[in-house]
C-alpha cells in the first residue's frame, strides 16, 4: 500500500515508518522537524529509514492548509496513519497556541485531506489523557471521557469527535488509538523514562512529582507500533449493534472506532524508577516534588476491545523494554 505517516521523525511514527517498509508498503513521511525536543533527535531517526528506495520525506506543518492540501492530492495514498502532535501534558500548560495550531487545526488538514482524496482508512494518535478526572480503573473505551484535565488531552479528546463528524458525514473509516505512556528506545527525552536514564547515569539528582505516589500503565513502542499496523490493516466499519438509545461511546453507526493500547499491568513509579537503577547500575538521587497540574495519579488500560478486534495485546515486560531502551541510550550516545 502506499501510506502516509505524519510525524515520521517523531518517536512513534519513525518506528510505525520503519515497520510499513519492512513489510513492502511504500511511505511518504512528513514532520515538521520543531525544536520542542533536540531536532537532532528527529533527523537520526529519519536516517534510519532514508536508505528505504520506497520511503519519501517532506518537511511539512499540518498547520500548513495549502501544503497539506497539495500534499494530499499528489499523494494518492491509500490510508493514513496520524501520529504528528504537539505533545506533552505540561507544556500545553504554557503554550496552549502550539496545541490549537498542530492538534485541532493541523488534524482538520489531515480530515479533509482524506476526504477529498479517497482514503480508505485514518489511524490516528488519541491518549489515555482524554480519561481525565476519571478514578475508576482500568480505563475502558465504553467510558464518559468529558472532563479532560488539560489542554492537551482536550486536543485529544477533539480529535475522537472531529474524525466522528466525519466518519458520520462523509463514510470516512477512521480508528483512533488511546496510547498509554509510551517508552523505549529513541524515544522522546522530555519524558519520565529517558530522563531518569539520562540523570541516573550523570549522577543527577530526578524530579519525582506527588512524592512518587504516581501509577502508569507503560507500553513498550514495539507493542504500541505492532497494534497500529494491525489495526491499519482492519479497516473502521459501522457496528450493527449501535443505538442511538444506549449509545456506546466506543463505536458508531458510522465507520469509527475507538481502541486503548496499553500494557494492561499499571507500575507505580517509585518501582519504575528502581526498574531503571537496575538496568543502569547505580541508584537514584531523587527530589521528591508536589504533584503538577494535568497529572492523572494512575492510568490503566482495559485492551479487551483491541484484544477482539484485532486478536493482539501489548505484552513486553517492564524490566525487558527497560534494559533495551537503557542499552540504546547508552550506544547512542556512547556512554
Amino acid at each position: 500500500m502506499r501510506v502516509l505517516v505524519t510525524g515520521a521523525a517523531g518517536f512513534i511514527g519513525n518506528e510505525t515508518a520503519k515497520v510499513l517498509l519492512e513489510r513492502g508498503d511504500e511511505v511518504v513521511g512528513i514532520d515538521n522537524l520543531n525544536d520542542y525536543y533536540d531536532p537532532a533527535l528527529k533527523q537520526a531517526r529519519l536516517e534510519r529509514i532514508a536508505g528505504h528506495n520506497r520511503f519519501s520525506f517532506l518537511k511539512l506543518d499540518l498547520a500548513d492548509r495549502e501544503g497539506m492540501q497539495a500534499l494530499f492530492a499528489d499523494g494518492r495514498f491509500e490510508r493514513v496513519v496520524h501520529l504528528g502532535a504537539q505533545a506533552g501534558v505540561r507544556y500545553s500548560i504554557t503554550h496552549p497556541q502550539a496545541y490549537l495550531d498542530s492538534n485541532l487545526t493541523g488534524f482538520g488538514h489531515v480530515l479533509e485531506g482524506c476526504r477529498q482524496n479517497g482514503v480508505a482508512h485514518l489511524v490516528y494518535a488519541s491518549s489515555s489523557s482524554v480519561y481525565g478526572a476519571n478514578t475508576r480503573t482500568p480505563f475502558r473505551v465504553e467510558d464518559n471521557v468529558d472532563h479532560p484535565v488539560s489542554l492537551y488531552a482536550a486536543t485529544k479528546r477533539a480529535n475522537e469527535g472531529m474524525a466522528h463528524a466525519y466518519s458520520h458525514l462523509y463514510g470516512l473509516p477512521a480508528t483512533g488509538l488511546r496510547f498509554f505512556t509510551v517508552y523505549g528506545p529513541w524515544g522522546r527525552p522530555d519524558m519520565a523514562p529517558l530522563t531518569f536514564t539520562k540523570k541516573i547515569l550523570a549522577g543527577e539528582p530526578i524530579a519525582v512529582f506527588n512524592q512518587g505516589r504516581h501509577e502508569r500503565d507503560f507500553t513498550y513502542v514495539d507493542d504500541i507500533v505492532e497494534g497500529v499496523v494491525r489495526v491499519l490493516d482492519q479497516i473502521a466499519a459501522p457496528d450493527p449493534a449501535w443505538s442511538g438509545d444506549t449509545p456506546n461511546p466506543a463505536t458508531s453507526a458510522a465507520p469509527w472506532r475507538i481502541y486503548n493500547i496499553g500494557n494492561a499491568d499499571p507500575v507505580p513509579l517509585m518501582d519504575f524508577i528502581a526498574t531503571i537503577e537496575q538496568a543502569v547500575g547505580r541508584k537514584a538521587i531523587m527530589q521528591m516534588k508536589p504533584r503538577q497540574p494535568g497529572d492523572v495519579l494512575r492510568t490503566a488500560a482495559d485492551v479487551s476491545a483491541l484484544e477482539a478486534a484485532i486478536g493482539f495485546r501489548p505484552h513486553t515486560p517492564l524490566a525487558a523494554g527497560i534494559e533495551r531502551m537503557v542499552r540504546w541510550y547508552r550506544d547512542f550516545h556512547r556512554i
